[in-house]
């Protein structure tokens, strides 16, 4: 039996198109954002989703709700699957901080990312959190054939995806090997038993992108 887990990305927010760092505040959706989310909920209204998983945080949330539409399908809130905290980095501009040694290291050495500046949250705690959340919900379905929609962010589906390709999460940011994960784009993992794969990875075809 296999389980598939659908990966979506919150829609373009306000703070995305003023290139602020979000983590775990919050911007509303723009009216691309909705409508991004509308269309993949189109994309994706052949699938029989069993459950929904959103992190805490509203755009996710709204997003969510926008793919599930009118449909019948039980939406779950979930901390562990919440953007990275960026600390007292949220709200800057990321322009403003290209040249920060701590920055350049979180966007290209997440190893040595230690957020001792920004206070805010490791690499590696967001890597433990986001693993261990992905398996409560694997353990929760994996019994059945089902098809499971969770929604996130960035950085977190990000470094969640590189995972499920086999890179370490100390690899996630190289862009060789792995690529950042676009707004509204579709990725699914397959789920068989102990085995964990990659079956599709930023698709936005849907997207006309």
């Amino acid at each position: 039996m296999a389980l598939n887990i659908y990966l979506i990305r919150h829609g373009r927010t306000e703070w995305n198109n003023a290139g602020l760092l979000q983590g775990t505040c919050d911007s509303p959706l723009t009216e691309e954002g909705i409508e991004g989310a509308k269309i993949t909920g189109n994309a994706l209204s052949h699938i029989q989703f069993s459950a929904c998983y959103s992190s805490l945080m509203k755009r996710a949330q709204d997003t969510a709700d926008y793919i599930i539409g009118s449909r019948d399908i039980p939406h779950f809130h979930h901390k562990g699957l919440n953007e990275i905290h960026f600390g007292n980095w949220e709200g800057k501009k990321s322009a403003d901080l290209s040249n920060h040694p701590e920055y350049i290291l979180l966007r290209t050495d997440p190893k040595n990312y230690k957020a001792i500046e920004s206070e805010g949250e490791t690499i590696e705690q967001l890597y433990n959190r986001v693993m261990k959340a992905f398996q409560q919900i694997i353990d929760l379905h994996k019994y059945n054939d089902e098809n499971i929609l969770i929604v996130s962010h960035g950085m977190t589906l990000t470094l969640l995806t590189a995972i499920l390709k086999g890179l370490k999460w100390q690899e996630f940011r190289n862009p060789e090997l792995h690529t950042f994960v676009a707004n509204t784009a579709i990725s699914i993992a397959k789920i068989e038993g102990k085995k964990m794969e990659l079956i599709e990875f930023n698709n936005t075809q849907h997207l006309g992108i």
